[in-house]
């Protein structure tokens, strides 16, 4: 078995992320023509502008986090999880453009003067937000809200967050067993997930008002299903959530750290909800 915080385990978790990298760029992804009501559905979706610039802090964040560590085989993977980030910048920004989507300008806020607390707000907040993303992913796919074609660009980006979160568990667990706060890692854990949560929490107040600038603030996955219309029932969506996670997570060496705070709180939280009598459930998805 193999010991967390261990020489084994660094080289185990850095590797998987460096060798499974794939290159591209976004424009020669095999981008389709979409018709007039592809196009309405793209563009209504709300969130572009906060991806965008997400994404490109995100790049810029981790690689100067990354110019400041100290070892070279966890420096390159995490410049290279920076490059990704920025390239997932480059395809949102060349979809806008390619398909027209009207995105406003917005002035780039500096980077924090503590690098290292910032990336690990950060990861924490990729493992909470894609978890919750896989899941709506999954119910547009099926439902056919956009083209497939699109779809398939779209799981590219997918995939490389879920080898970021797995390499991000990784490397936290590892960081804080060297450093002697191994016993302190579900604490940290959940006091990090908790932070994530109140953020979104307070983060979806603002989209219930009617400030129409609130619909760009963080929250995707509700953003995300009021733009696909979704009209789902708790249970199927919790379970929805599970079924991608795990189908997302099953390809990964088992002796990885996999996140699961949120599969474990999501599998209470559904066995809870089925305990209720269920309500009478519209379709999944109405894309007209």
């Amino acid at each position: 078995m193999m010991k967390i915080g261990s020489e084994e385990h660094k080289a185990l978790f850095c590797q998987s992320l460096i060798e499974s990298h794939i290159q591209y760029e976004p424009e020669n992804l095999p981008w389709p023509e979409l018709d007039a009501t592809a196009l309405e559905r793209l563009r209504g979706i709300p969130f572009w502008d906060e991806a965008l610039y997400t994404e490109r802090k995100a790049g810029v964040m981790l690689q100067t986090y990354a110019d400041t560590v100290d070892d070279p085989l966890i420096r390159e993977a995490i410049a290279l999880q920076a490059r990704e980030e920025d390239r997932h910048g480059r395809v949102i920004e060349y979809m806008i453009r390619h398909y027209g989507i009207e995105v406003p300008e917005r002035a780039e806020k500096p980077l924090p003067a503590d690098l290292e607390p910032a990336f690990v707000k950060f990861g924490y907040g990729e493992c909470f937000d894609s978890f919750f993303a896989f899941g709506l992913f999954g119910i547009a796919r099926q439902a056919g809200f956009i083209p497939e074609a699109l779809f398939t660009i779209f799981d590219r980006l997918v995939e490389e967050e879920a080898r970021h979160i797995v390499f991000f568990v990784n490397w936290i667990a590892y960081k804080q067993t060297v450093e002697g706060q191994g016993l302190l890692r579900p604490f940290n854990s959940l006091g990090q997930y908790t932070g994530a949560m109140l953020r979104r929490l307070d983060n979806l107040k603002g989209m219930s008002r009617k400030d129409k600038k609130s619909t760009h603030k963080k929250g995707f996955t509700a953003a995300g299903a009021k733009a696909i219309k979704v009209d789902l029932s708790l249970d199927t969506f919790l379970a929805t959530c599970l079924q991608e996670n795990q189908k997302r997570m099953s390809g990964y060496d088992p002796r990885l750290l996999r996140p699961e705070f949120l599969p474990l709180v999501t599998g209470m939280a559904l066995n809870t909800v089925k305990l209720f009598p269920k309500r009478k459930q519209k379709a999944i998805v109405d894309p007209a």
